[in-house]
């Protein structure tokens, strides 16, 4: 049995320890002359793919007012994400968006607690008008859930509070 530790550091350090029993031996590292250097060869191109995005929530009220929480990872930092909510209305038999807004500054957030379980602690919602929204959302696992940021929709349009 061997036992490896793997140490990566971004905004946050994380460290993962995991057993491996047989199966082939690791691999060894590549030439100086298979891989560019740092800072040589081909450069990212992040500004051309598409933000990978996630939907976390969902509200539908009535049959013509539906909220949304969606997740948008950076383009700049695979970690950080920012969150949009959405307001749909139900128009001419399809829900067309009427208004969005962040949740919190852009990027601010980090992607995989986001997008994972328990990721949403609050997201609250009512059908009067206006309609007040809270939302709240995990930071980190071990930092716990963001405060309450507050939203109200009329007509379709969001403020924040």
């Amino acid at each position: 049995m061997s036992w490896g530790a793997a140490l990566a550091t971004a905004a946050a350090a994380t460290v993962t320890v995991g057993a491996t029993t047989g199966g082939p031996p690791n691999p060894l590292p590549a030439g100086t002359q298979d891989r560019p250097a740092a800072g040589q060869g081909k450069e990212l191109r992040t500004g051309s793919r598409a933000a990978e995005q996630r939907q976390i929530a969902s509200s539908v009220l009535g049959r013509d007012l539906r909220f949304t929480l969606t997740a948008v990872r950076s383009r700049s930092d695979p970690l950080a994400a920012s969150v949009r909510l959405r307001v749909l209305t139900f128009e001419d038999g399809a829900w067309r968006e009427s208004d969005r807004a962040l949740v919190g500054e852009e990027d601010a957030w980090f992607w995989f607690p986001l997008t994972g379980r328990h990721a949403v602690c609050e997201f609250s919602t009512a059908g009067t008008d206006p309609a007040p929204v809270a939302v709240s959302l995990l930071v980190t696992p071990s930092v716990g859930c963001s405060p309450a940021e507050e939203f109200r929709v009329e007509n379709g349009r969001i403020t924040s509070v």
